[in-house]
Parts: C-alpha cells; sequence; structure tokens
C-alpha cells in the first residue's frame, strides 16, 4: 500500500505521545487518509517520533472495519517502492494486488501476501467488487543495507493457525507457538495474529533478543498487564522470554504480534521509498518521474503494471530541507 496522504511530502510521524507502564510504551494512532478524493482512512501507529522501527518492522497501518459502500474501498494506483518490504493482512475483505514483475494475487483473510521490493518495483491494490467490508493491515519491513538492493519479487502464503492457551494463533512471519511460514525475510523476524475469547488468556514464549509491539484490533485488552485501548500500539524492548496477553469478558479480542531483532540501522523513509541517503531517495524519485509518469522507460527501474488500476501516481515534491535518517 502507498503512503498516500493529502499532504504527501514525506512518511509523516506522530508527536511523541507515549505512555510507559511496567516495561510498557503505548503508542497512540493518528489518522491518516490514503487516496483521492474519497480518500480511505487509516490508523498509523509506525513510525513515531520516538520510535521508528521494531526489529525491521517500519510501518504499521491499521484499517477498518470499513463499510465499502461508503468509504469506496480501497483504490490505489500503480505506485513504486524500494527497500522494503509489504505485508499485507486482512481480517475482512478482499483486495487485488497486481505488480510490475506479472504478479497478479487475490489478499484474503488469513493469508499472507508479501512483496519485496528490493531495487524496485511498482504495484497497485484495489479492494474487488464482491467486498462489502474491509478491515486489516498493511505493513513494512525495511531491508537490511546487504539485501535491500535484491532483484524484486512476489510470494504468497497460508499460514495454519495453531492453538496455545486460550489463543488461536497464525503467525504470518517467522514461527511462534506451532504456526509459522517459510516466507522470505532478510532479517530475524515474527508477525502474528493473536484471536481470543471473552475472558481468554494466553503466555506467549518470545525471543528474548527481539523488541516486540502489540497491535490491538479489538477487544478489551491488557498486554503485560497493562491495558491496552483498540488502535494503540504496545511496545516491549528486548529482554523478554514471555508476554502474557488477557481479553475481557466483554468479548473475544484480535492482537497482531510483531517482533524481531533490532535492525541496528538508520533508514531515510520517504513517500513510499526506504534508502539509506537523501541522496538516494531523491535519485529513485527522480527515475520514477522520469520512467514511468514521463514514460521515458516504461521498462526500466520500476516496471509497468500490467491492467492498470487508473494511473500511475506522480510522486510529490521533495521537501526543501534534507530528509533524515532514522532508527
Amino acid at each position: 500500500m502507498s503512503n498516500l496522504e493529502r499532504d504527501p511530502a514525506e512518511v509523516t510521524v506522530g508527536t511523541d505521545t507515549v505512555v510507559a507502564d511496567r516495561g510498557v510504551e503505548l503508542l497512540e494512532p493518528r489518522e491518516v487518509p490514503l487516496g483521492g478524493p474519497r480518500a480511505m482512512t487509516v490508523r498509523r501507529t509506525l513510525p513515531q517520533r520516538s520510535r521508528s522501527l521494531i526489529g525491521g518492522w517500519c510501518f504499521i497501518d491499521h484499517y477498518g472495519p470499513d463499510d465499502v459502500a461508503e468509504t469506496g474501498g480501497m483504490r490505489v494506483p500503480p505506485h513504486p517502492h524500494t527497500g522494503l518490504q509489504t505485508v499485507s493482512w486482512l481480517f475482512e475483505g478482499e483486495v487485488e494486488h497486481r505488480d510490475s514483475v506479472g504478479s497478479h494475487a487475490l489478499v484474503r483473510p488469513g493469508e499472507l501476501n508479501l512483496m519485496t521490493a528490493g531495487h524496485g518495483i511498482s504495484h497497485s491494490e484495489v479492494s474487488t467488487p464482491r467486498t462489502t467490508r474491509l478491515h486489516g493491515v498493511q505493513l513494512w519491513v525495511a531491508l537490511p543495507s546487504a539485501s535491500r538492493e535484491i532483484a524484486p519479487f512476489f510470494e504468497h502464503h497460508e499460514p495454519v493457525a495453531a492453538r496455545l492457551g486460550d489463543a488461536t494463533v497464525r503467525t504470518f512471519v517467522g514461527s511462534l507457538a506451532g504456526s509459522g511460514t517459510d516466507a522470505t525475510v532478510f532479517s530475524p523476524l515474527v508477525g502474528a495474529e493473536i484471536a481470543l475469547p471473552p475472558g481468554g488468556r494466553v503466555e506467549l514464549p518470545l525471543d528474548p533478543s527481539f523488541e516486540h509491539g502489540v497491535l490491538v484490533d479489538a477487544g478489551d485488552v491488557t498486554v503485560a498487564g497493562v491495558a491496552t485501548p483498540v488502535s494503540h500500539l504496545a511496545y516491549l524492548c528486548p529482554g523478554r522470554d514471555t508476554l502474557v496477553l488477557e481479553a475481557g469478558d466483554g468479548g473475544p479480542a484480535r492482537l497482531v504480534l510483531l517482533g524481531g531483532e533490532p535492525l541496528g540501522e538508520q533508514i531515510v523513509m520517504w513517500w513510499n521509498f526506504i534508502g539509506r541517503s537523501h541522496e538516494e531517495v531523491v535519485a529513485a524519485r527522480a527515475e520514477w518521474q522520469r520512467d514511468v509518469i514521463d514514460g521515458e522507460d516504461p521498462s526500466g527501474r520500476f516496471g509497468t503494471v500490467g491492467d492498470q488500476a487508473g494511473s500511475p501516481l506522480p510522486a510529490p515534491v521533495l521537501p526543501t530541507v534534507r530528509l533524515k535518517p532514522r532508527g
């Protein structure tokens, strides 16, 4: 998914609204409109001014449940990416993905679509006509320097659910509690959906070398004993080997656990590009504008999306100040 804000001069970060308790930092979401005149609104918890990365995870958008008849659904025309992986995970609805390496796939609940941009790719995402409600998360992973120029590719996985305590766990990246996939990653990571019944409790085993974030999608939830509101992100630093999640009696809960070894690198993140310097991002923008928007070399770095869902998106104007590394 593109970072398509109304004023998308850079990937904006939220204010430092962080509450710390029992070693847990709570990061508040901010609403960001994506798309054109009928913008789809998402709730973004990463990046923040106080925190840019959780392991390699660098971008967390949470959206829905949205009535597509009112919102218009997802309509994201072809746009570029560099230096990252997009991780698409749905709770409700269906999204059609097309990209410039020839992939054409549907994103459905409980199924992972993973796109590795590497040196450069373009793609589009459109909710299907049969989708009435749209609900999910869109995640980005920053590729480490050693892998970020890899040739782009796409893969699809269907994780098998596992039971642990009261929880149902679907691990879409890495492995956790007997669930997992062989999704390609370039740094140690985990990503999982965790469902709890009313009053349910689970004690998750954690890799103590990882830092973790827990995004609450639904329910009255405590993370390590800290009440965590819906759409908030609870951050836990490395050193924990277990994590207790509990749901209140009022209804079921659903959470997304993300974790990884600290990346140990700073990144420059602007619009849909991740690089390591201001100059690198400027060069990627120039290539997109010249080759795709101006049509000088449609088969160049970013390629062309077949059966495009609208015209490719022009890149926003660069800010007048240098882009700063974060992380």
